[in-house]
């Protein structure tokens, strides 16, 4: 394999290249910049092989005449998503017929792509003039604009252009912009298509101040919550429309400040932007590319006219509007922006302010035609009407009420309740899901698919008769959540503490039991308080109590959850805990694979002793006199070694003092973790120490069980310091 050197001028080492034996050579088609003399081309060879990727635009002008005079006999394959069709099919007079094609709705169907749905609103808003737009899109199709063209088409479109720009347009447009953006502000970030630099620059503007507007709305609705539930969702949303962060990506040209300048515009701000990107929370600065494909960044809203428009893929990005008048490729490239599966992406949505319908059924037509379609027909549309996305809600509806009928639960109780009755029936709901982890995991994803194609709805006018049952829905989602947000056990045990009272037997007075501090209760009697030993609980009994119980599924469920947590923040702590993590397991698999009663009564009394066990594990470093930190390393250096009393208190002293002193020396070194010097250093503190005669470990460890310990400690240390920050008494 070859690779050409960096640099377009260098033909001449691309034609040595081919003079000599390589099985593969990379290069640009740039590369191809001298002329070819047809009696002495690079190569005659015949099985010669041309893969071309994103093959259109250079691969049909001079640099593809040199290329293919330089290699006449070769076989050429090429790889592109919008095949040029303008006039004679420039693609497959260059390349050949289709060896295999891959349209949109395959793509969708392998779940490459997530749908596409399209909202005419140029028409609606009296936005769209289709025959200025069809002319505006002729001119723009006609070649790729640099900066001295893009003010030649602004000459020759005249009074088109001026009607297109105008300011009434353009601010109605941007206020209609924030209002339907913000309206479904939880389905993703959003890019904007301007018709050219000047009016992107001016669209940052007029989009920023009806956002200013947008926000002082949010703060007036946030005053007004009807509940406390409905204030909590204001407020969040007025949090997100404080941070979002919008911003204008254009290419750089010569001489833009005074361009910019005659249109009353300022580029200085927005070039420093563009070029600099965003501050992050460490002090670092984020590239702005970078940072709008960061689904997290709240940069979420950018404003283009060329840039990102093709090969700039951000999975995140949901809402494609556009106010250009596109044609055939460039339209397919653009509007596939917006159908990259993301993480609860459920579709792309494609907004078009400039009346494109006409020209995207023509490059239809064109691109999305299956190989066997004939002659026209089978024509797949990736865009589709907004009329399937309420179809698709109404089927996700479907899907909950079929979901939970099955379980003998009826939505409608919920709907048609309120106050204490509609708690009852929520209790109810969520007891019917929680049959086992695989139910409760399947309403989930039913619930967030009803949340999700309702936010995709969120501007249709079909909207409101869908409201009662998603609301519904969500409100035992978020019941189901709610039951185990809380990472303490505590709580949920003090809802289940009738059940132990009951089967617990009282202290003797004054008497004070070494017990677990979740499962107990405390007495008050007499004016005096009497603590229960986790020893005292007659399981039989318990499980005769759990039994009367009406939500046993529900509060299993919770109180799994909440020990599933603790368990994993104990072996965060120490890694020679992950026996309790199988043990947990264990208990679960064996509820998930019955269904009865006894099993589900059985599960809670299991839950129960193994809480007990956790929490005698939790005490376990008291007793031992040592730290969670100094805990875990003493474990890794005694594990599966006979010692003696002296030994361990021995290796005690060792865990202490070793784990102390690289806190206190290598691990304050600014990202030691990365570099592998330092590395190398904190791994050959460990090893020196461990053998030390004077502060190491006891003479009875073997030289591998010494290299075996020491590496298990640089590891833990790698996971668990790996930031090189550690603060003095962590």
């Amino acid at each position: 394999m070859s690779q050409t050197r960096d640099g377009l001028s260098d033909g001449d080492h691309l034609q040595r290249l081919f003079q000599e034996d390589h099985a593969y050579v990379f290069t640009l088609i740039h590369k191809f910049n001298k002329p070819v003399d047809p009696l002495a081309p690079y190569s005659g060879r015949r099985d010669i092989i041309v893969i071309s990727d994103e093959a259109h635009r250079t691969q049909y002008g001079r640099l593809a005449i040199n290329m293919r005079a330089a290699l006449p006999n070769a076989h050429y394959i090429g790889f592109t998503g919008t095949p040029l069709f303008k006039d004679d099919e420039i693609t497959k007079r260059l390349f050949g017929d289709y060896v295999s094609t891959y349209d949109f709705q395959r793509a969708v169907d392998d779940q490459a792509t997530v749908p596409l749905y399209y909202d005419n609103r140029g028409d609606k808003l009296g936005l769209a003039k289709p025959d200025l737009n069809q002319r505006i899109a002729e001119v723009l199709e006609q070649t790729d604009l640099d900066p001295d063209q893009e003010r030649k088409v602004r000459r020759l479109l005249g009074q088109n252009y001026r009607v297109f720009t105008s300011k009434q347009r353009l601010d109605r447009l941007a206020r209609d912009f924030v209002w339907h953006y913000t309206a479904q502000w939880e389905a993703g970030k959003a890019m904007l298509v301007c018709l050219d630099k000047v009016t992107a620059v001016r669209m940052v503007d007029l989009v920023q101040h009806h956002w200013q507007q947008r926000i002082r709305k949010a703060q007036a609705a946030v005053k007004a919550a009807p509940d406390e539930q409905e204030q909590v969702y204001r407020e969040r949303q007025l949090k997100w429309l404080r941070e979002t962060e919008i911003a204008v990506v254009i290419s750089e040209e010569q001489n833009e400040v005074a361009l910019f300048r005659e249109y009353g515009l300022d580029i200085v701000p927005h070039r420093a932007k563009i070029k600099t990107g965003y501050e992050t929370a460490d002090g670092k600065r984020i590239d702005i590319d970078l940072a709008f494909k960061d689904p997290d960044h709240p940069f979420r809203v950018a404003i283009v006219c060329a840039m990102w428009l093709t090969g700039f893929d951000v999975p995140s990005l949901a809402n494609l509007y556009l106010d250009k008048p596109l044609k055939a490729h460039t339209l397919m490239q653009a509007i596939a922006r917006a159908n990259r599966v993301f993480e609860g992406k459920d579709n792309g949505l494609i907004v078009d302010y400039c009346g494109v319908l006409a020209a995207l059924r023509e490059a239809l037509a064109t691109f999305a035609i299956r190989p066997d379609a004939g002659s026209g027909e089978g024509t797949v549309d990736p865009v589709r009407p907004p009329e399937r996305l309420v179809a698709a809600l109404d089927e996700a509806l479907g899907e909950v009420r079929a979901f939970l009928a099955g379980r003998g639960f009826d939505l409608d109780a919920i709907i048609r309740t309120e106050g204490f009755a509609r708690v009852a029936a929520i209790e109810q709901a969520k007891e019917a899901i929680n049959e086992n982890d695989e139910s409760r995991k399947r309403f989930e994803l039913l619930a967030e698919a009803v949340a999700r194609k309702y936010r995709a709805c969120i501007n249709l006018s079909e909207l409101p008769r869908y409201r009662l049952d998603e609301a519904a829905v969500n409100i035992v989602y978020k019941a189901l959540q709610e039951d185990v947000l809380d990472p303490d056990v505590a709580p949920i045990m003090a809802k289940l503490q009738p059940v132990i009272d009951a089967a617990v037997a009282p202290a003797v007075e004054g008497e004070i039991y070494d017990i677990t501090p979740i499962v107990r209760r405390v007495r008050e009697e007499d004016g005096g308080r009497g603590p229960y030993d986790i020893s005292k609980i007659d399981f039989e009994r318990l499980r005769q109590e759990f039994a009367k119980r009406a939500n046993k599924r529900t509060e299993v469920q919770t109180l799994k959850a909440a020990i599933d947590r603790r368990v994993q923040q104990m072996i965060a702590q120490n890694p020679g805990r992950a026996d309790y993590q199988q043990r947990f397991q264990e208990i679960i698999d064996a509820y998930n694979r019955e269904k009865d009663r006894p099993t589900i009564e059985a599960t809670f009394e299991a839950l129960l002793r193994f809480l007990a066990d956790l929490d005698e594990e939790a005490r376990r470093g008291v007793r031992e006199g040592l730290s969670e930190e100094h805990l875990a390393v003493f474990d890794m250096l005694v594990e599966g070694k006979e010692l003696t009393k002296a030994e361990r208190e021995r290796v005690k002293q060792v865990a202490r003092e070793l784990l102390d002193a690289l806190k206190a020396e290598k691990l304050r070194i600014e990202r030691w973790a990365e570099k592998e010097a330092t590395k190398a250093e904190v791994r050959t503190f460990i090893n020196e120490w461990l053998w030390s005669d004077q502060r190491g470990l006891p003479l009875s460890y073997t030289q591998p069980e010494v290299e075996n310990r020491a590496e298990r400690v640089f590891t833990f240390v790698f996971a668990r310091y790996g930031g090189g920050r550690v603060a003095v008494g962590m």
